[in-house]
């Protein structure tokens, strides 16, 4: 099938390239534009109580502001607050409210800290539901700069927090993280590649190609996510980038080594060509399947953001194969030789190769070398025993010098550190009577004496009476561990044990967003792990026909990602100042490494079983795949773990953590269980590894 691929490829290299154009064409003309939230609440499914009382919070209390914003005040000599301070922090907020700024309904200025060092302002804002509307930061936008204005000369310092504030601050950092990771991906790209092949052609090969492909692919996944209603994750389109060229990168080069190693054993361009797609479309294709099943494993999930984040760059990854199998041949095919221009290289074989020692002594010693690679995993595998998520994807993700952060700082000084997002308790009737004075008065002081709150706010009734909201506010903050364990352990059952009868009692607001996520997160890992793990080994199965290598590859990805989970967490919890890793990032990780480390591994075992068939013991096999497969494996793997890491230039501990998780482990992938683990495994083995269908013997007849 990949031979007759590769000759229609290269007999009409126009027709190709001339229908990539039109279909890029038409996708991009007619796809919408593809939007990203950052709201977590957004990616729960109904089922979880944090969405039920936002439910609530819509039906029953449609005019209950929503605080968008939090002003925190502050003398500028550092003082207690004075009398005539408070009476310009209330003018200051009656100034702010008369500029009728577009989505500040209100600045309402609330009371001094009890020690008088800060005093707060509230802005509400109406709550926004579409992801892509930006009107709330824009607003927090315009209020910074008028507050400035409306505090000189008066003593004070003051700067604004909270969910809006935050958003605006994450989206700054967002645009220059995106402007950062492309350009640090494509510089990489082609520096790596200069100095593999000394060819410029083949250096920017991968960008202009992928270049093409990729707002290709961005329309799909916006059609997509646009026809199915999903929600894209904001980071989204810095992971669609690194996926694109890393992943098109990869296969570029496992196509251009082939091409290079059939010019060299004699064959002319077109024939050899030919030649390298039938090698290695079959590889390339079971790894990218590979990768593809992985990714849409998530659309499992019950978190928005991944149920979308897998389709998305599932779509991604089928984009780039069809580009390798057909327009990157027929581009090169065009080109001849002279794709390698000016480097003579692939003319011949470089004689005495690290690769080419490293092989012969896998091959000699398989057993040591199987091993100390386990080991090595192994070992780095224990820091995984330290890893701790963290849910708090905004604030600790942006830089302490952030406005938002250090007013945040700011307001700690003197108020609960959950001022910013305040929990709220609903407490609703199962029938049509209204609630009593008594049963709200009650149920507040229950409340109140829960371990954790600090405050509780009196209760706000409905225009029936029927139901009542309590506004809640934490010791600790919203996104903290102690939070979330105050809601979990505490303020939840005390809140449904205390609701009077004919009553139910529903805990909202970002700290119960967060603990509902992290029970769907543990939810989501039992299932999407499985599914994928068992995805991949069936296509594993298929394309070597046997039952033996899929597990002992497997368990080598396995060991892969408990390495690189266990060295983030070292680097980020215990070396660095994290509170602890992005709550997804396993699940990514996960999906990564074992999706783009079975690509390493697929061309590895392909190679071992194709110098098999060949006639080669298993030992010689494993040395001889080691020679010819090692050089392509270590360019792809130091391109992807280049491309990955270009996302640590971001200066977001969010974006730096999986830049950190993806490019290590693609070295584990790369370097340890490809180039070492994996044929040195299958040299001990022997002929069983191929059983029961001995693909390793199909061709000795």
């Amino acid at each position: 099938m990949f031979a007759a691929l590769g000759r229609f490829v290269v007999r009409r290299p126009w027709w190709v390239i001339l229908g990539w154009v039109v279909v890029a064409a038409a996708v991009i003309s007619l796809a919408p534009k593809l939007t990203s939230s950052s709201d977590e609440a957004s990616f729960l499914p109904d089922s979880y109580e944090s969405i039920r009382a936002s439910d609530v919070q819509e039906t029953e209390f449609p005019k209950q502001q929503n605080i968008g914003a939090v002003i925190v005040f502050q003398r500028s000599d550092g003082e207690k607050l004075t009398a005539a301070d408070s009476a310009e922090i209330v003018r200051v907020s009656r100034d702010l409210t008369a500029k009728d700024i577009p989505k500040v309904d209100a600045v309402v200025p609330g009371k001094a800290s009890p020690n008088g060092l800060v005093q707060t302002s509230m802005v509400a804002m109406p709550k926004i539901t579409d992801p892509s509307d930006t009107s709330e930061q824009d607003a927090v936008k315009t209020l910074r700069g008028d507050l400035q204005q409306e505090i000189r000369g008066t003593g004070l310092h003051a700067g604004i927090t909270g969910s809006a504030a935050t958003a605006l601050d994450e989206s700054e950092a967002s645009e220059r993280a995106g402007l950062l990771v492309g350009v640090g991906t494509i510089v990489i790209i082609v520096v790596l590649l200069l100095l593999i092949f000394r060819s410029p052609i083949i250096a920017l090969l991968p960008v202009v190609l992928i270049g093409l492909i990729s707002p290709l692919a961005t329309g799909l996944i916006a059609s997509a996510n646009k026809a199915f209603d999903m929600k894209a994750d904001s980071s989204i389109q810095e992971l669609l980038t690194v996926v694109l060229f890393g992943v098109g990168t990869d296969y570029i080069l496992f196509l251009l080594f082939r091409y290079r190693e059939a010019l060299r054993a004699g064959e002319d361009p077109k024939s050899g060509m030919v030649h390298a797609v039938e090698r290695v479309g079959e590889a390339i294709t079971s790894a990218a399947g590979a990768v593809i099943v992985a990714f849409a494993a998530l659309a499992l999930s019950t978190l928005g953001m991944l149920k979308s984040m897998g389709p998305a760059l599932a779509i991604a990854v089928f984009v780039t194969l069809c580009a390798g199998l057909t327009l990157v041949p027929a581009v090169v095919s065009l080109l001849g030789t002279r794709v390698f221009w000016p480097s003579k290289s692939w003319q011949r074989e470089p004689a005495g190769t690290g690769f080419a020692r490293l092989g012969g002594a896998i091959g000699r010693r398989p057993a040591v070398w199987a091993l100390v690679s386990a080991l090595v995993m192994a070992v780095l595998a224990l820091g995984a025993l330290g890893y701790k998520a963290n849910f708090d994807l905004s604030t600790s993700s942006l830089p302490k010098t952030k406005e938002s952060m250090v007013a945040l700082k700011d307001l700690e000084k003197g108020f609960p550190a959950g001022t910013t997002d305040p929990t709220s308790v609903y407490l609703t009737s199962d029938s049509d009577t209204p609630l009593t004075v008594a049963q709200t008065a009650a149920f507040r002081k229950s409340l109140s004496e829960v371990d954790g709150v600090g405050t509780v706010g009196a209760a706000t009734r409905s225009t029936d009476g029927t139901a009542a909201a309590y506004s809640v506010i934490l010791d600790d903050p919203p996104a903290s561990d102690a939070a979330m364990s105050t809601v979990r352990n505490d303020l939840r059952p005390a809140a449904q044990a205390n609701a009077p009868d004919g009553t139910k009692a529903l805990v909202g607001g970002i700290t119960a967003v967060y603990v509902d996520i992290n029970k769907a997160v543990d939810r989501d890992y039992s299932v999407v792990f499985p599914v994928a793990a068992l995805c991949i080994m069936v296509i594993l199965g298929l394309l070597l026909r046997s039952l033996v290598a899929p597990w002992y590859l497997m368990a080598s990805v396995a060991l892969g990602f408990g390495a690189t989970l266990g060295a983030t967490s070292f680097l980020f919890t215990q070396i660095g100042s994290q509170p602890g890793l992005m709550f997804m990032l396993p699940v990514i990780m996960y999906l990564f490494v074992v999706a783009l480390g079975t690509d390493y591994n697929i061309l590895m075992v392909s190679r071992l079983r194709e110098e098999a068939r060949a006639g080669r013991s298993p030992h010689d096999a494993a040395g001889t795949a080691v020679r010819h497969s090692g050089p392509t494996i270590a360019s792809a793997g130091v391109i992807l773990a280049g491309t990955f890491a270009t996302l640590m230039l971001a200066g977001n501990s969010t974006l730096s953590q999986m830049g950190f998780a993806l490019s290590f482990g693609i070295v584990i992938a790369a370097f340890v269980m490809a180039m070492v683990f994996t044929p040195a495994l299958t040299a001990l083995i022997g002929h069983a590894a191929w059983w029961p269908g001995h693909g390793d013997r199909r061709s000795k007849s």
